[in-house]
Order: structure tokens, then sequence, then C-alpha cells
């Protein structure tokens, strides 16, 4: 399969994009001329194997690699075709990249096909990751070398980078909303019968102590957030994240209109705001206007972010701006990105990259962002099998850069079943592979 890059951006002299294909995959090579970055990906390389299927442990844009950058956090299950339920533990562990060996550690109750077990290395060289013990989501801090393990009693939505903190949000309450990325059990309360609760939203809470304290209620933001005129609407908070500085938090608002139709897959009639606040909760704004609808978003820096929005006419495209400035928000990538794809900043803030849902066709595009001059280049595309399509049980290929900027990890189904797969990179001079 042949390909050719899209030029967005200043005119590029030498930019090369090679593409073969194997199962419905791409994989490609990307340079550009001396006066630009250039970069080399290599050819997808399946890690995991049958009979049981694999998913990396956490969300895209999350770190999964081990600080020697040989293992991956992983889970392994045998489910598929309905949302995990109490009963369907999955087992997490750590995959060899080099052998494709899962080692599991523990089992857990709390997780999803979209968010794993929100599972994250902490600088110590821990791990945590999200569970339900004595009828209480928690989240689980073990030290892999001893099995020594203590639990925080809050479930994490995000970590701050020096390991500190974690931000929770309510995930039983999620499972009426979203049930893709909530948990089963009574772990903790839905408040369902509360569209604006004052005593729940966005919590802090100290890893080391396991206080928590509410910084953000989802009442408080009742003004700047969606009007709700149905009997049977919800508030909620979700996907949260950190600055790459710790400074600040990001967060979408949702209000759906009935959440009893999530259930049975009708118009629940969701709407979406964003919001940010410092890392202590001060200084709480609207990230963006409404209409936009963000989806998916990634930090650069302390202060500048990528949403995929409905932004300038476009259905979904990929925008970006520096938190405050909102007003001075820009399209990434020309129309070759106007798509919602889960956007992830390489470490270096050089490269954008973005993999979408699945077309007409069944098949999930990848695309990279060249910042410099904003030229995309196509990554190829991943076929879906008919199994795996349904909404609460996709497999999204969910990318994330490796800390070192060297390799890419994501999942897919495109060899029939759901594994975990990796890209090598190399920046710099051009290289073939």
């Amino acid at each position: 399969m042949g390909s050719r890059s899209r030029k967005t951006g200043a005119v590029l002299s030498a930019a090369v994009l090679a593409l073969t294909a194997a199962h419905g995959a791409a994989f490609a090579t990307v340079a550009g001329d001396s006066g630009r970055s250039s970069i080399c990906i290599s050819n997808a390389r399946r890690v995991t194997s049958g009979p049981h299927e694999h998913l990396l442990a956490n969300y895209f844009g999350i770190n999964a690699w081990s600080q020697d950058f040989r293992k991956l956090l992983a889970l392994e299950t045998d489910l598929n075709g309905r949302l995990p339920e109490v009963a369907d533990t999955c087992s997490i562990g750590l995959v060899d990249i080099g052998t494709g060996k899962f080692d599991p550690f523990a089992k857990t109750v709390c997780w999803n096909f979209q968010e794993g077990a929100m599972a994250h290395w902490l600088p110590s060289g821990e791990v945590l990751y999200n569970d339900l013990r004595n009828e209480r989501f928690v989240t689980v801090v073990r030290d892999l070398s001893s099995g020594h393990e203590r639990t925080v009693p809050f479930p994490a939505s995000a970590v701050s980078p020096d390991g500190r903190t974690i931000v929770s949000v309510n995930y039983a309450r999620l499972r009426l909303t979203r049930p893709d990325y909530g948990y089963p059990g009574d772990g903790q309360d839905a408040r369902e019968g509360v569209q604006w609760p004052d005593d729940d939203g966005l919590w802090s809470v100290d890893l080391a102590t396991g206080r928590g304290k509410l910084i953000v209620s989802v009442a408080s933001c009742r003004d700047s957030m969606p009007h709700i005129s149905s009997a049977k609407g919800l508030a909620y908070f979700c996907h949260t994240t950190f600055s790459r500085d710790g400074s600040k938090i990001f967060w979408l608002a949702r209000t759906v209109e009935d959440y009893d139709k999530e259930r049975r897959k009708g118009d629940v009639g969701r709407q979406t705001v964003a919001f940010t606040c410092n890392a202590d909760g001060s200084d709480v704004r609207r990230s963006f206007p409404d209409g936009w609808n963000g989806s998916h978003f990634n930090w650069k820096d302390g202060s500048t972010i990528c949403v995929t929005a409905k932004f300038g006419g476009r259905k979904w495209t990929h925008v970006e701006y520096t938190v405050g400035d909102e007003a001075h928000a820009h399209v990434l990538g020309g129309g070759a990105l106007d798509w919602d794809g889960h956007c992830t900043y390489s470490p270096d803030g050089r490269w954008l990259s973005s993999e979408g849902y699945r077309d007409a066709q069944n098949n999930r595009h990848w695309k990279l962002l060249r910042l410099s001059d904003g030229a995309v280049f196509d990554l190829g595309c991943f076929f879906v099998p008919e199994a795996y399509r349904p909404s609460y049980w996709r497999c999204d290929l969910h990318a994330r850069w490796r800390a070192d900027g060297r390799q890419l990890a994501f999942n897919s189904t495109h060899e029939g079943s759901r594994q975990i797969y990796v890209r090598d990179v190399a920046v710099g001079a051009f290289q073939t592979k």
C-alpha cells in the first residue's frame, strides 16, 4: 500500500513517507530535510499473543513503560462482547517487550476496555492501579520487588508528575453516565438522585497519607456547564490530567439528559465543556467555550494543550491553545486532522501522534503531525474485526510515547484478537527500516 505525505505548512523539499502494509496495518518511515526535524518509525511489532487477550493497563497518553524500558504495564483477560461486571476480575502485570511473556502480579475488579485499570508508574518505581477492596473503590500502591502494597481510599483518575498526588472522580457515577469508563459494583456512591452534587466532583488525594480533599464540586460549576432540563439528567466530571509541570489540572465536565438511555445506547443528549484549575483547586476557569464539545486532549507543557473539538465550523478537528488564551486557539494540521483522534505530543514537543475511530471500511487511521511546519504524515490504518466494533468493548489504538520518545505502544485487533504492539522510533538524520 502506498501513501504520500500531506503538505499543510511550509513547503517540504525532501519529506519522505514510505509505507508498506500487512494484515491491514501500515508501517512508516518519515523524514524531513536537513533544516527540519526528521523521524523514523519502524514496523509495528506485536508484543503479546493468545490465547488470552491483552491491553495496556491505562489510558492513552499515559506512560506504560518500566524505568528500564523493558516492560509494559498490561492487563490480561478472556472477556469480550460485554462490559466487565464485578465477577470479571482481570489480571494486571508486566509484559516483557522482548519475549512477550506476561507476568501477573495482581487481579483487579476496577478496569475497562478504554482506560484499563488506570495503572501508573510512580517515580519511586512503585506501581499504582485501581481496585475494589472492602466494598470501596481504592488506589492500590504496590512495590513490585517486595510485593508490599497499601491502599488509598480513592480511585485514581490522574497522577501528578512527582507522584505525590492523585486526582479522583466518581467511577460509580461514570458507570451510569458512561458505562464503558466506569466501574461495576458499589465501590462509591453514584449519587444517582442528585443532578448537581455539592459533595462530589474533583478530589485531590495525598498518596502518602491517603487524605482526600474536594477541590472542585460539580455543583460549583453548574452556571458554567450545559443546562439539564430532564429529571433523568445528570452532571458529572471525567477525564482528568495534570499538566506536564504538575501546576494545572484539566478535566471534562458533562451533562446527560437521560442516563437511562445510556444504558440502552440511546440518545442521551450528552454535552461537554472543560475546565482547568491550579493543582490545589484554585483559579477554576472554563477551558473552551460552548459548542466545542471537546473529546480528547493532551498537554504539551505547563500551559499549552491540544483538544479535539468541533471548532471553526468543522465537525471535528485538532485545536491547540494556551490555557487562559482560548481566543487565540488555532487548528493543527490544516484540514488533514479534521477528525476526532487520540492526540499525544512527543516528549520533546516536536510531534503530535493521533489515531481515531474506525471509518466506513472499519479501519482506524493514524496520523503524525510535525509541529515545526504543520506537515501531516499517514502512519497507516488498522482493520477492526466485527467482534470489536460495538462501542462498549471496542479496541481503540490509544497510542502513547515512551518517556524518551524512542517507542510508541498501542492496542489493536487487526490480527484477530486484542493485543499490544510497539513501534520503534528514531530521530535525527534520515533513516529507513
